[in-house]
């Protein structure tokens, strides 16, 4: 990627992230929202630590701050446990993300991403994981704002108009059969994403779109919450012990929470968001259906069975736009879950890309012939220790880093990510 791509988007990444907290008040940006969340000055203080880190390790330039990399090392403090670290207050931390912000442009310049023998500058690799990590933790804060008492961010934005009943779920058969599962070796995707290996998928079925709100709804007045029937014992055992009985952010009354607006109407043709994986693989169970692979989910999303393509997102090898998807944080909201027909796959399964992440079957596992790189914290550290696969990203989520082979995951009862799910069965 040219020098020039990348310096513009450090910039444009800098920019949005101040401007998320610019009309955040001094004490809500230092202190603690919720137990699940990182203090929203900390996260400003992470993206220039990492920063800082890793143009250090690329360009062999001292670092700025080298006694705040161990207050920011996310794998070695818990998200709970944060609040309580040194990390700089929201002055000093945006005085950091200044002046690394400056110093990391000067280093670009100079940077060679043309020589295959410098691993971390070559193609610029090393600036592209900096600039998305920084989109990363945008979606990261985005979830604190939303989980903090309203009031504290006050987004400007339009009246919400009447929403039209969206059609479906109806099911899309997909044959299954062979197809190549990951990120080729040729751009940038993470680790995790690779090797691409191949795969072999008996004939299943998914849903068209994403479950909506109304769809959800009719399950919960339907006693979805009550039914020990529709429940794995340990999505049981969670609901019961945290009396859960409706989607985060939902009241008894049939509204709904969103960032400042206390009680907004449920409208039903968004997805329904913010729920656990228990709480959508009982829905899927109460309807006898389950949630698909993350390798199912690939191949809906990616596959091209008519011309034998893996397509990079569902509609081809262009990029993102609100035509095809809802993303980038800027509409503050999912769109309806048959909006965007252009962003259909071949099969015409809609919504893969944005709206809401979703929830896979799958726990997260290396692929085959897996190697950590160029960090081991970023994968690694999280196989083979429950957590669940997300895939398709969401309205908060970053058009640069999103697309058909991209992996995310979190553990099971999590509900404050911008989650839903869609259903699938075997064919």
């Amino acid at each position: 990627m040219p020098e020039r791509g990348l310096r513009a988007g450090l910039i444009e990444a800098r920019e949005r992230t101040l401007t998320l907290v610019d009309h955040v008040a001094d004490e809500d940006l230092d202190r603690v929202h919720d137990a699940l969340m990182s203090p929203l000055a900390w996260d400003l203080g992470h993206i220039a630590a990492f920063e800082d880190l890793w143009v250090s390790r690329a360009t062999g330039r001292p670092a700025l701050r080298p006694e705040l990399f161990e207050v920011y090392d996310a794998e070695e403090t818990p998200r709970a446990e944060r609040g309580d670290l040194p990390y700089l207050r929201h002055s000093e931390a945006r005085e950091y993300l200044a002046e690394i912000g400056d110093r990391a442009l000067d280093a670009l310049a100079d940077a060679d991403l043309e020589d295959p023998a410098d691993p971390l500058n070559h193609r610029g690799l090393v600036w592209e994981l900096v600039l998305r990590h920084e989109h990363q933790h945008n979606e990261t804060m985005m979830q604190t704002l939303q989980i903090a008492a309203p009031g504290v961010f006050r987004p400007e934005r339009p009246a919400l108009g009447e929403g039209e009943h969206a059609h479906g779920p109806d099911t899309i058969r997909v044959e299954g059969g062979a197809f190549p599962m990951g990120a080729g070796s040729e751009g940038f995707a993470y680790d995790n994403e690779r090797p691409r290996h191949e795969v072999e998928l008996q004939p299943f079925e998914i849903d068209r779109t994403l479950v909506t709100n109304a769809a959800f709804l009719a399950w919960v007045r339907d006693g979805g919450y009550e039914r020990r029937e529709w429940w794995t014992e340990a999505g049981w055992a969670w609901r019961c012990s945290e009396g859960i009985q409706r989607p985060r952010y939902w009241n008894p009354r049939g509204l709904v929470r969103a960032f400042d607006r206390e009680e907004e109407p449920l409208r039903p043709e968004l997805p329904v968001m913010h729920l656990s994986w228990y709480e959508a693989d009982a829905y899927a169970s109460a309807h006898d259906k389950r949630l698909p692979t993350e390798a199912e989910w690939e191949m809906a999303a990616s596959w091209d069975p008519h011309t034998g393509e893996k397509r990079p997102y569902p509609w081809g090898h262009d990029e993102p736009t609100p035509e095809r998807t809802t993303l980038d944080q800027l509409p503050l909201g999912p769109a309806a879950v048959d909006a965007h027909p252009a962003g259909a796959s071949p099969l015409g399964v809609l919504s893969l890309i944005g709206g809401a992440w979703e929830w896979t079957a799958s726990e997260f596992e290396p692929y085959p012939g897996f190697r950590a790189h160029p960090y081991p914290e970023y994968s690694q550290a999280h196989f083979g220790k429950g957590y669940r696969v997300v895939r398709g990203g969401s309205w908060a989520t970053r058009a640069r880093t999103i697309d058909a082979t991209f992996r995310s995951w979190d553990l099971p009862e999590r509900r404050q990510i911008f989650v839903g799910f869609r259903c699938a069965a075997d064919g």
